[in-house]
């Protein structure tokens, strides 16, 4: 019988453009009978061509060079193998800020799958904490079981099997549909970033303030204050938020 699985993805790019995919890694998180969730073996990462010289900004980032990656496969010769692995059971994708992902493995590519964003989860489950990055999580955290030169360099596996940490723990704190949920919406920030009001917990924002901060353009901010504004009762007649992972194919 087929376990369960999400895989998690991680990439490394040449650039900021649609197909300038320069590695892609992975690491899965499964169910076990008892429902609860675990990493397995099944981890792995390709290098792919980006068709294009890869930037010294990227380089500097990922330490992936052009010489690396002659040779390698074009992304859409390579992302379905990885995004819909034969054996099946992948039921949902998931990164940490799955919208970058999510530019490169369109519907096409992945088949339609459902992503999770551990960073919109992280704020949800761990309110707490100060930063949310994926290593500053992972530090912050210190997740049971994480071999830590597994978890090095800063490249596409070995960030993937950081963030599969972070996951697993999400998922036996938290409901898959939770997740997917969460997944869906902006980011509801635990306290306000910047401003007069940087670092209050929203219920210690006057309804002013937030009633100015629901008409901001990042979506996250207005969709906090908006949440905030609603939990208090009072429903500003503005706009609805955009979700940030809004289709972009």
């Amino acid at each position: 019988m087929t376990r369960e699985r999400i895989r998690v993805i991680d990439l490394e790019t040449a650039g900021n453009g649609p197909h300038e995919v320069c590695e892609i890694g992975w690491q899965d998180v499964t169910r076990d009978a008892d429902g609860s969730w675990r990493l397995d073996d099944e981890r792995g990462a390709h290098l792919v061509d980006p068709g294009r010289a890869i930037s010294a900004d990227t380089m500097a980032i990922h330490h992936i060079r052009d010489v690396d990656v002659v040779g390698a496969p074009f992304w859409k010769q390579i992302a379905p193998s990885v995004l819909r692995p034969e054996g099946g059971g992948v039921i949902a994708l998931a990164a940490h800020r799955a919208g970058f992902e999510m530019r490169y493995c369109t519907p096409a590519l992945s088949g339609g799958a459902r992503w999770i964003c551990t960073w919109k989860c992280a704020l949800r489950i761990w309110p707490h904490l100060q930063r949310f990055s994926n290593q500053m999580l992972r530090y912050q955290r210190m997740p049971d079981g994480l071999v830590h030169e597994i978890g090095l360099p800063a490249q596409a596996m070995p960030d993937a099997y950081v963030t599969a940490h972070h996951l697993r723990d999400m998922l036996n704190a938290a409901s898959l549909d939770e997740l997917l949920r969460w997944s869906g919406e902006p980011g509801l920030l635990p306290r306000v970033p910047s401003g007069p009001d940087r670092g209050k917990g929203w219920d210690q924002v006057s309804e002013v303030a937030l009633r100015v901060l629901a008409l901001d353009r990042d979506v996250d901010l207005r969709f906090s204050a908006e949440t905030e504004l609603k939990r208090r009762g009072e429903f500003p007649m503005l706009e609805p938020s955009t979700p940030i992972q809004r289709s972009l194919f």
